[in-house]
């Protein structure tokens, strides 16, 4: 049977049942729901699109790199700008350094056990850049597009892994991750830069289109780990089910690697620390 490394190289992602416990699980979604209750909605807030990215240009948006960020669901506002739902069932996900800034994502993200599968896929040098937690909420939780993940942590040479964790089932219904098997092969097509004098930019670096014929769900236990390629392919349906699809994803890049000054997440590099 192939290491985990190789099947990692392969296939371009992993999946590791049982990977956390239903009671680790069960406390970064209270924590989420806490931090989510002592959020203060003000002018001061993003709606977060994959498929519409000046919905991304903010400044808000820019400097969450370096904060715990809370981002609304598209279909969350009615047309007056008020939510149509209490606040907690509106929000889209929290990010981007709740692995560094919050006491629990924190020893959830950097633990011995996540630094072994790091070590396995030899992944010595890599360093956490980003922390996400998604709600994926019923009825509400939107789609995520297809997408690589370097297009959004971009380094020279290519570096980006993503640690996914379901934190609850997640199936078709309830919208869990699509991928293409083998897709990390394929080359990168976009990357999200910064723009001179503020904003954003998608730029194009290769036309080679997505094929969603070959993408397969990957439907999950509550605990698992899903590592993703930050070349593969993925993409996440909406959730139109009666049920959530809560889930925590932390991205590494490589300590050596370049990491340009126009990606759009920037963190100073004493703030790039390891598992």
């Amino acid at each position: 049977m192939k290491n985990i490394k190789d099947q990692f190289e392969q296939q371009g992602y992993l999946i590791l049942d049982a990977f956390a416990t239903a009671e680790q699980c069960d406390q970064l979604m209270e924590r989420a729901m806490l931090l989510a209750n002592d959020y203060k909605q003000s002018d001061r807030f993003s709606i977060f699109q994959t498929n519409n990215q000046s919905a991304t240009t903010d400044d808000y948006f820019l400097s969450s790199g370096n904060q715990i960020a809370f981002f609304f669901e598209k279909g969350a506002f009615n047309e007056h700008g008020d939510l149509k739902s209490d606040l907690f069932h509106s929000l889209n996900k929290i990010g981007h350094a709740l692995h560094d800034l919050d006491p629990v994502f924190e020893a959830f993200s950097r633990n011995e056990k996540t630094r072994a599968l790091a070590n396995d896929l030899g992944l010595n040098n890599h360093v956490l850049i980003q922390s996400m937690f998604i709600f994926k909420h019923a009825k509400i939780g939107g789609e995520v597009d297809v997408h690589q993940d370097s297009t959004f942590l971009y380094t020279e040479p290519e570096s980006c892994v993503g640690f996914w964790f379901a934190l609850e089932d997640a199936t078709i219904e309830n919208g869990c991750l699509w991928a293409e098997p083998g897709g990390h092969r394929t080359p990168l097509r976009k990357v999200f830069k910064r723009k001179e004098g503020g904003g954003t930019t998608m730029a194009l670096l290769d036309q080679t289109p997505y094929d969603s014929s070959n993408m397969i769900p990957l439907e999950v236990k509550k605990g698992t780990c899903i590592v993703l390629h930050g070349l593969l392919p993925h993409y996440s349906q909406p959730n139109t089910s009666g049920r959530s699809r809560q889930a925590y994803a932390i991205h590494t890049i490589d300590s050596q690697a370049i990491y340009p000054e126009w990606n759009w997440l920037q963190r100073d590099a004493a703030d790039r620390r390891p598992f």
